[in-house]
């Protein structure tokens, strides 16, 4: 079973501009209302700690191992629960210069497993949203 999030919005601001903001792990505590915390050493292959606060939702800490990092481009991640196949979930920031002063900036996660039917996915669209506005709010300030 599997259950895809994707969200997206235009930013007014270069890919550069938006992954400055999207790679400083060290202030998501002060803007990002969704993804609290990311600690860890996030380049490829290493195992990171991330923190998400869904809106009207429960905390949950998980350390998921990072896919790809590919600067003012795309950063992925996969995280599990307990081991694979129970509930796994690939996360993915992914930058789109459109060549014309925006950028598409595309938030996804592709959950697979076992306790997928038995899961709400709202919170987490809704907290996917809310981040996107953020990091739109902050990359398009002078």
């Amino acid at each position: 079973m599997s259950k895809k999030i994707e969200t997206e919005i235009i930013i007014h601001a270069t890919p550069e501009k938006i992954w400055k903001i999207l790679s400083n792990f060290d202030n998501y505590p002060t803007w990002n209302p969704f993804i609290t915390e990311i600690q860890g050493s996030v380049e490829e292959g290493n195992q990171i700690q991330v923190t998400i606060k869904p809106k009207e939702g429960k905390g949950m800490v998980f350390k998921p191992v990072v896919l790809s990092k590919k600067e003012n481009k795309e950063l992925k991640w996969l995280g599990k629960l307990l081991f694979k196949g129970i509930f796994d979930g690939e996360h993915h920031f992914e930058l789109i210069d459109n060549k014309n002063g925006t950028t598409q900036f595309i938030q996804s996660e592709q959950f697979s497993g076992l306790l997928v039917p038995f899961f709400n996915f709202d919170n987490t669209a809704i907290g996917f949203n809310l981040m996107n506005q953020k990091l739109k709010e902050l990359a398009e300030k002078s």
